[in-house]
């Protein structure tokens, strides 16, 4: 794939989410699916009650539309990997949606329950792993980043495709509480691994679908940037935390995944840190988690939380892509 047909994915993605934001965001808000803010959450965030949400729909249909569009124009055609990662990426998004609707159009604050939640994503992490293992290039070997070492773990590789996605996902979603917050640090996420489905561990069909998420994501960007006429809800976020776990497992960058999610790794365990800090001892470690909260209530504004995660998340991209590609 050259350089030209990965410029017209990101534009085919970005362009189809341009383009239909502004009809979708209008009838969004005219079945009154606003976004309903916790009493519990930093009181600066409750001007943002009423916003528009499950704007997740736009970004999963371009990255759907585009990795078609663009998939079917490589050599060889579409092949399993695409589908696998688009059925990933419909499967939470579908999931992110019943708990989206459930919460703004059936009034239930909380949306699904943890456990429908988390049955629903492992039905669909096993789905994953059975079409994988069918694949005569299957293998259940693990690669240490940067070197050729590489180790087999047999059976177990099920349950850790199982706690990459369901993870993964549920690590997104916790770093979706800002404007642009999560856009901005999947775009940069998804574009690390772009660079090294192309250049790394050459895989036309990742590489496009990850494009194809970058430009969605820049799309959305431009509604969902402070002050956000839009959020993604758990549409979004769940549909991309899958789909990032997808693509480490299809280029066999399993831990790397923990380097180039590294936003997200920390915000997942900032939640952990709190929780079990306040049930052993009483005491709160951050005035509020995920961190991102924390960062605002010491007086950081929005914007500044933000452009400083994103540029925490470039970081672990540009050290991802050196310790895979080298460059």
């Amino acid at each position: 794939m050259n350089i030209t047909g990965l410029l017209i994915t990101i534009a085919v993605a970005f362009l189809i989410t341009v383009l239909l934001s502004p009809i979708f965001i209008p009838f969004l808000r005219r079945l009154k699916f606003g976004q309903s803010i916790r009493e519990e959450g930093p009181e600066s965030h409750q001007k943002k009650t009423g916003t528009p949400t499950m704007g997740g729909i736009m970004i999963v249909f371009s990255i759907m539309i585009t990795s078609l569009i663009m998939g079917s124009r490589v050599g060889g055609g579409i092949n399993y990997e695409l589908w696998l990662l688009l059925f990933v990426l419909f499967g939470y998004g579908l999931l992110g949606f019943l708990d989206d609707y459930i919460k703004v159009a059936m009034k239930r604050n909380l949306g699904l329950t943890s456990m429908q939640k988390l049955i629903g994503q492992i039905i669909i992490a096993l789905v994953f792993y059975f079409v994988l293992r069918g694949q005569e290039d299957f293998s259940s070997a693990i690669a240490i980043p940067g070197t050729a070492a590489e180790f087999d773990i047999g059976w177990f590789y099920a349950i850790l495709i199982i706690v990459m996605l369901v993870g993964a996902s549920n690590a997104v979603n916790l770093t979706d509480g800002l404007d642009g917050l999560l856009a901005g640090t999947a775009a940069i996420a998804f574009g690390a691994f772009a660079i090294i489905a192309w250049y790394g561990v050459p895989n036309d069909m990742v590489t496009v679908f990850a494009l194809a998420v970058v430009g969605a994501l820049l799309g959305f960007l431009v509604f969902n940037a402070h002050p956000a006429k839009v959020f993604m809800g758990d549409t979004g976020s769940l549909a991309l935390g899958g789909a990032i776990a997808a693509i480490a497992i299809l280029l066999k960058l399993e831990i790397l995944l923990v380097i180039i999610g590294g936003v997200f790794v920390i915000e997942t365990l900032s939640v952990i840190i709190q929780v079990i800090s306040f049930k052993t001892t009483g005491k709160r470690i951050f005035k509020m988690s995920p961190l991102h909260h924390h960062y605002e209530l010491v007086g950081w504004s929005e914007w500044r939380v933000v452009t400083t995660f994103w540029s925490v998340g470039l970081l672990f991209a540009i050290l991802a892509i050196y310790i895979e590609v080298g460059i």
